[in-house]
């Protein structure tokens, strides 16, 4: 299949790649591309590349498809793609079947419609050559051609009953699709086709599935990655009434059982008798010495940045001729994904060993299936991967090791018979990949005329992407735009800007977290830009906007939301924070209203309003819901949430001592979302990366003390009020 660029197929060549797509997802009828299939009665199935976990994704994609091609929604029938990355992989993922990043709708817009129109365009000849009619005088309707002049029409379905194929496809231009004010579907709200499975308890996830002949397992693992088993007291386990068997795995003990229950007990009568080989880098480590350590090393101008990230002009220059210089240090801590549906899978392995069969909600199908054939020493191609809806991913279920895949593969096989694998959340905390820790040092110039010249900023993290996706990870590449994406401000006109990067291996797993480094990064740069603007005695809204001078679209976010919280009205008891976020060209105003309870240090956040612009927003009613659950998460991140290491080993073990947003800790969530005629960008993971910026320039209005620390727990609220 062509690339973004070309984006045309030839369907004889693709024919038995489409029939094995179609066959592998039980799709009836002609089929037209390896993404459309019409039936005679009507049906038209459309293939959907991406995984479906609460963000929509099942719905918006194969909308963009049926617009172009003109489908009746009514009709529309959608399938699961399989993990075939040459058909399916996301144009703008590196073609690979990744959903994440938010990367979706933008990778995928303009390629669905092609294959929309080209398909449409399929329709029209063949219509032309029933009635031996010009193709001009053609028009579309609903899943129905028309021929005006006789008034005789055709449906979708009665046209795939003599479908002729081409062998090469319509060469569609992007020029030659759809204007966005002829759109029926994209830019109107249609209903979900998830939420009645979901409402009515009929949606399938992985932990709903159930086999003939199914058993259960669950996995004592390391509690620092790269631990080994050593000594285990198997006749503990074994005394557990519905305990099958135990099994040694490389990273851990594996436990079978009748029910989850017994596995569950099984597993924790093992836990106290157990001993490991400290292997892995992490034993030892502490994050809070281990992040006094990183934010000395972003202080000491001495020690190098491995890599410049981003430069723009001449930044150290600029510093030396400033008139005014502002310095600041910032620090993130650990947080875990805390998805709602724990880590699961179920698999079944042929009796020789030969072939398999897992049942898994992932983020990375082609991942997945790859961890599986590893794991079993089989080639991919014996593995049928069934992947189901998620309870929620946030990044987590998009590692590159699908170690929950691997649990399910390797207990099966050693069964003999199928395993559904559990994790508790337990195992889902102390076995989590993390959003890693870093340190930010900055210092920012100001000429004679108060104006903003340069802007200078060293990062020192852990690296992510030896962990989350070591294939396009290099060892000697120390760039990590999981960890340093999002710190360049390109949206600013600041005319010197250096932002520096300096690896840390702690050994400690980590992942990206619903807003990659935006999450942090932002945190840091919105709070250090509202410490400039204080000192330089300027507003924050106004000083944003003289920034903002060269974006009309991020000026007009920001005029929006702060009409929305009526900026400039004073306040008692509360006050108002800003944050502005350029996220990968999705537009972000945000505003938090907070109080404090000095006693206790309790940030109370009463509002919380937000604007987004995302370009043509696909499905306006799905992104103001994404845009409200990003809202809490980030509330969560920047208040709460926290994972500490001790000894290389997580603390927290459950939601009683990680603590997410409670319903009455939430505030009153307000989204305007600004439809522009831009190429749609991401929303799911975007508008959490305004949130903590808000809250501590509110704080910071409200009290005059800076928080420089995520999350603001009370006590670190207190220690800066002194």
């Amino acid at each position: 299949m062509a690339g973004a660029a070309g984006l045309t197929f030839a369907i004889v060549g693709m024919e038995r790649a489409a029939q094995a797509a179609t066959q592998a997802s039980a799709v009836a009828g002609t089929t037209f591309s390896p993404w459309v299939s019409i039936a005679t009665n009507g049906d038209v199935s459309i293939i959907c590349p991406a995984a479906e976990m609460g963000q929509g994704s099942l719905t918006s994609l194969p909308l963009i498809l049926a617009e172009e091609l003109d489908a009746d929604w009514s009709k529309v029938i959608i399938v699961p793609a399989p993990p075939i990355d040459k058909l399916y992989g996301n144009p703008g993922f590196g073609g690979v079947m990744h959903t994440a990043s938010s990367a979706a709708v933008s990778g995928f817009f303009t390629p669905l419609r092609i294959f929309g129109a080209q398909v449409r365009s399929v329709l029209i000849g063949n219509a032309s050559k029933h009635w031996n009619v010009p193709r001009a005088e053609l028009t579309t309707e609903p899943s129905i051609v028309v021929h005006a002049k006789s008034g005789r029409r055709l449906s979708y379905g009665e046209i795939a009953a003599f479908a002729e194929i081409p062998a090469i496809a319509p060469d569609i231009k992007p020029e030659g699709l759809k204007k966005t004010s002829e759109f029926r579907l994209i830019g109107r709200d249609v209903p979900r086709v998830d939420l009645p499975g979901k409402i009515n308890g009929r949606a399938r996830y992985a932990i709903d599935v159930r086999l003939p002949g199914m058993i259960y397992g669950a996995v004592l693992r390391s509690p620092v990655e790269g631990g080994t088993p050593d000594r285990f007291d198997a006749p503990a386990a074994k005394a557990v009434d519905g305990m099958i068997d135990v099994a040694r795995l490389p990273y851990g003990v594996g436990v079978l059982a009748q029910t989850p229950w017994a596995a569950f007990t099984a597993k924790s009568a093992l836990e106290p008798g157990i001993t490991w080989h400290r292997t892995g880098r992490a034993w030892g480590f502490d994050s809070d010495k281990g992040l006094d350590g990183f934010a000395a090393d972003a202080r000491d101008l001495a020690v190098p940045t491995t890599v410049d990230w981003f430069k723009q002009g001449d930044a150290a220059a600029a510093l030396r001729t400033a008139t005014s210089i502002v310095e600041a240090e910032y620090r993130c801590r650990y947080a875990y994904h805390a998805q709602m549906e724990p880590l699961n899978a179920v698999a079944s392995v042929a009796a020789d060993g030969g072939s398999a069969e897992v049942w898994v909600g992932t983020q990375y199908p082609t991942a997945a299936l790859a961890a599986a054939a590893r794991a079993l020493a089989i080639p991919a191609e014996k593995i049928k991967l069934n992947y189901m809806l998620l309870g929620g991913g946030f990044g987590r279920r998009g590692d590159f090791d699908q170690e929950f895949v691997v649990d399910a593969v390797l207990m099966a096989k050693h069964a003999g018979r199928p395993v559904k694998v559990m994790w508790t959340r337990e195992d889902d905390v102390r076995n989590g990949h993390f959003r890693p820790i870093s340190a930010h040092h900055l210092r920012a110039g100001l000429d004679a005329s108060g104006k903003l010249i340069a802007w200078y900023q060293r990062v020192v993290g852990d690296r992510v992407l030896p962990f989350e996706d070591p294939p396009r990870f290099h060892g000697n590449d120390d760039r990590d735009y999981l960890l340093m994406n999002g710190v360049e401000l390109k949206s600013y006109d600041i005319p010197h800007q250096y932002d520096g990067q300096i690896p840390r291996d702690t050994g400690v797993r980590t992942s990206p977290l619903r807003g990659i480094g935006f999450t942090a990064n932002k945190f840091v740069a919105e709070s250090f830009l509202d410490e400039v603007a204080l000192k330089r005695g300027a507003d924050p809204l106004a000083f944003r906007f003289e920034l903002l001078q060269n974006t009309p679209r991020g000026q007009a976010v920001l005029r929006r939301v702060a009409e929305m919280a009526d900026w400039t009205r004073k306040r008692d008891g509360t006050a108002l924070g800003l944050a502005f976020v350029d996220y990968s060209n999705t537009l972000m105003g945000g505003v938090a209203e907070v109080s404090l309870d000095r006693p206790s240090g309790r940030i109370n956040v009463h509002n919380f309003w937000f604007a987004i612009d995302c370009g043509i927003p696909v499905q306006p009613d799905s992104v103001i819901a994404q845009s409200q659950g990003g809202i809490v998460h980030g509330l969560g991140l920047a208040l709460s949430e926290e994972i500490s290491i001790r000894d290389g080993a997580v603390v927290q073990s459950n939601f009683d001592d990680y603590t997410v947003m409670r319903l009455s800790d939430v505030s009153d969530i307000h989204v305007e979302l600004i439809a522009t005629d831009n190429q749609p960008t991401g929303v799911g993971q975007m508008p959490v990366t305004v949130v903590a910026p808000a809250i501590g320039n509110a704080v910071a209005r409200l009290t005059g003390a800076r928080l420089r620390e995520t999350p603001m727990t009370p006590e670190r609220v207190k220690k800066a009020l002194g």
